[in-house]
């Protein structure tokens, strides 16, 4: 039987720049299950977003102790298809960050994103305080015997209009707390490909990008060289639109 912490270990090894792992995100038993269940699928990924959503709640209304419950499901059916897993676990909850990575390690969570945002006060974290956490997060881990964890680390400077110059610091900051990858977020002005080639080459492809439909393909940016790409909730909500269309056709027939 493979230990968690080879299952870590294998989980970081998928991180590979130019060969990148693609996440489609998951938020619940039955689309963890889908997504297991695909021989193409090599790991899983939780977002945020939307598991808040499957439970009625906002992406910042998400509390700890919902995400567990909802990260638990998820990672029973992970062990069940024998898939690495990491949950996206916001900006760490504060102080109990510690108590969550145990949490989650407990069920056989090898990875967590990790914002540097603080959702108590509305602001980024200094840079000082970004990294400590990250190493906290990971020390964390380690006391659980899981010293390969992954720690995906997002830096939102470009959501507040950072230089990319400022971004790079923080990303490479970052990198050398121990992070494996950095995702460098742009929501919905997503990031462009000079940006993307720039950070590719700044952190040595460690990247973490968010694949948009509108933007570069997934063959695009591992010519280009990143390690990572997730979707975010993007799957949910075409899977929810698609509910409400036909569960619409139907109820226009009575």
């Amino acid at each position: 039987m493979t230990s968690l912490e080879e299952t870590a270990q294998l989980f970081k090894q998928l991180h590979k720049p130019g060969q990148p792992l693609v996440l489609t995100n998951v938020y619940d038993g039955i689309s963890a299950q889908t997504v297991a269940k695909l021989p193409t699928s090599k790991a899983l990924a939780t977002a945020s977003y939307a598991v808040a959503q499957a439970h009625n709640l906002a992406d910042d209304d998400l509390d700890l102790e919902t995400n567990l419950r909802a990260c638990k499901i998820i990672a029973d059916v992970a062990r069940e298809f024998k898939k690495p897993l990491t949950v996206d676990l916001q900006d760490g909850y504060g102080d109990r960050l510690e108590e969550a990575v145990s949490q989650l390690v407990k069920m056989g969570v090898v990875g967590i994103n990790l914002e540097d945002y603080n959702n108590a006060t509305g602001e980024i974290y200094s840079a000082e305080t970004a990294t400590t956490r990250i190493k906290r997060a990971l020390a964390a881990a380690a006391d659980q015997g899981v010293k390969n964890f992954v720690v995906n680390a997002r830096c939102d400077g470009l959501l507040y209009g950072w230089d990319l110059n400022e971004v790079i610091s923080r990303g490479k900051a970052y990198l050398e707390a121990g992070a494996t990858t950095v995702f460098v977020w742009g929501r919905s002005r997503g990031v462009a490909r000079q940006e993307v080639e720039t950070l590719v080459e700044a952190f040595g492809g460690k990247l973490n990008v968010k694949f948009k439909e509108d933007g570069l393909s997934i063959k695009q940016l591992a010519e280009i060289g990143v390690a990572r790409i997730s979707i975010g909730p993007t799957l949910q909500l075409k899977a929810m639109a698609l509910y409400g269309s036909e569960a619409d056709k139907l109820l226009s027939q009575v």
